[in-house]
């Protein structure tokens, strides 16, 4: 693989509950024995070394008193029932992969996606979380659309038909020769115009969420400016002071003057950007397919 190339995260169905899911992201080894079927078998019990244990423990209660009798019993039927039941660790482990095979459709490994597809979700999850991240976000900025619940949606969608994708098109290349002779050529090739026409409309899909993630970023240092100047507008009469203060620095004085004028315009810019981030999330779920 390209080293330039970062593969994509592990993806979990965002439509799974919290219960399910949590289990699943915690685990990405789990994911992968599930995919390949490896399933841990539950460890055999050491019926020799259980019993040898309890046979030394035997040994020592005859030769020690009544209350060393019933004590060793207790720690016989101790030792026979650890040796008889599964390590904990285990047991968490087995049950982890079988809860993973159970939901082996709702989730997704780099692994499943061919390298042009991996780069296409490892882009989406990028623009997703530059989205999700931004302070306007967090911030209740972007109302046009319920970010946590649509992005995370759109971003499973999309990967799911990456996934399709790739599975076709590494089918196409066991089946179709790499040279069919010309006289058959063209009847391959409704099958590759297939293909191609997939990867476009989801790369133009996710140019789309990219561009969604660059006008929320643009917002968002927009914001952070804002805010700024906000915090030094509360500040303007000690600048004026200190200014009074120090005749030969009186010059500086009308710049302050117009420091309510610059923040004014720098906040129409900021609302101009959120309406701008705002246009490129309806466009966003415009390019969505039904």
């Amino acid at each position: 693989m390209d080293p330039r190339r970062r593969p994509p995260h592990p993806l979990i169905d965002p439509a799974l509950p919290d219960s399910i899911s949590s289990v699943l992201r915690a685990d990405p080894q789990a994911l992968r024995a599930a995919r390949l079927g490896q399933v841990p078998e539950a460890r055999r019990p050491d019926l020799v070394k259980s019993f040898a244990i309890a046979g030394l423990l035997l040994l020592m209660a005859v030769l020690s008193s009544t209350g060393g009798i019933l004590a060793a019993l207790i720690l016989i039927f101790i030792a026979v029932l650890r040796g008889l039941s599964d390590d904990p660790r285990s047991l968490r482990e087995r049950r982890r992969v079988r809860l993973a095979v159970e939901h082996g459709d709702r989730f997704i490994l780099p692994e499943d996606l061919d390298a042009d597809c991996g780069d296409l979700l490892r882009r989406a999850q990028d623009a997703t979380k530059t989205v999700l991240d931004s302070r306007i976000n967090q911030a209740g900025l972007l109302d046009t659309i319920d970010n946590m619940v649509t992005l995370p949606a759109q971003t499973w969608q999309i990967a799911t038909r990456l996934v399709r994708l790739s599975k076709l098109r590494a089918e196409h290349h066991r089946l179709v020769p790499d040279a069919p002779p010309p006289e058959v050529a063209e009847a391959f090739t409704p099958y590759v115009g297939a293909l191609k026409a997939a990867e476009s409309s989801l790369t133009r899909r996710i140019r789309a969420l990219e561009e969604y993630a660059r006008q929320v970023r643009r917002a968002d240092g927009l914001y952070l400016a804002h805010r700024q100047l906000q915090v030094l507008a509360e500040r303007t009469p000690q600048y004026e002071a200190l200014v009074a203060e120090t005749a030969e620095d009186a010059p500086a004085v009308p710049d302050l003057e117009r420091l309510t004028e610059q923040a004014q315009q720098i906040r129409k810019l900021f609302h101009r950007s959120i309406d701008e981030a705002r246009d490129a999330a309806r466009h966003l779920l415009t390019a969505a397919d039904p």
